[in-house]
C-alpha cells in the first residue's frame, strides 16, 4: 500500500479531469454495466504512468468522440477493486498502467503496460483515439 501523501497527485491526475475512482468491488461492477463506452484506466505509480498513460489519456478525450464514461481504479493502492476491474479485462493479463474500453459491458479495446511504456503520450493518445472512432458516439 502507498502513502495516500504520494498517491494524491497521481489520482487527481485523472479525476481533475472528470475520472470516477472505483474504491470497492461494487462500485467496478456497476460501473462495467453502464450502458454506453466506458474507459477504465488502471493508474498506478510507475514511471510510465506519469510520462505516458496519464497524459495520453487526457490527449485522448479532447476529441470529438469520447467514452460516456471515465472510470479509474488505482494499482497497489484500491487492491480488491483493481483485482476485480482486471477480471473484466480477461484473457489479457494484469497490468499497470493500463487502460480498458467497455462497450456495453463487453470489453471491446485494451491497451496494456507493453503497449504504454517507451511510447510517447500522442501515440497512446491516438491509439484510443481509434478506438473511440470505432466504438464511441
Amino acid at each position: 500500500m502507498y502513502p495516500p501523501e504520494l498517491v494524491k497527485p497521481m489520482r487527481e491526475d485523472l479525476t481533475r479531469i472528470g475520472f470516477k475512482e472505483l474504491h470497492t468491488v461494487e462500485e467496478v461492477d456497476q460501473a462495467i454495466a453502464q450502458k454506453g463506452t466506458t474507459l477504465v484506466v488502471v493508474n498506478s505509480v510507475c514511471g510510465c504512468a506519469a510520462a505516458n498513460a496519464r497524459p495520453a489519456v487526457r490527449i485522448s478525450l479532447d476529441h470529438d468522440k469520447k467514452p460516456d464514461h471515465l472510470v479509474t481504479v488505482f494499482a497497489g493502492v484500491d487492491r480488491e477493486a483493481t483485482d476485480h476491474a482486471r477480471d473484466y479485462m480477461v484473457p489479457f493479463p494484469p497490468s499497470s498502467p493500463s487502460m480498458a474500453l467497455f462497450k456495453d459491458g463487453e470489453l471491446v479495446h485494451m491497451l496494456e503496460r507493453h503497449h504504454i511504456e517507451g511510447r510517447p503520450a500522442e501515440m497512446i493518445a491516438d491509439n484510443l483515439i481509434d478506438a473511440y472512432d470505432e466504438f464511441c458516439k
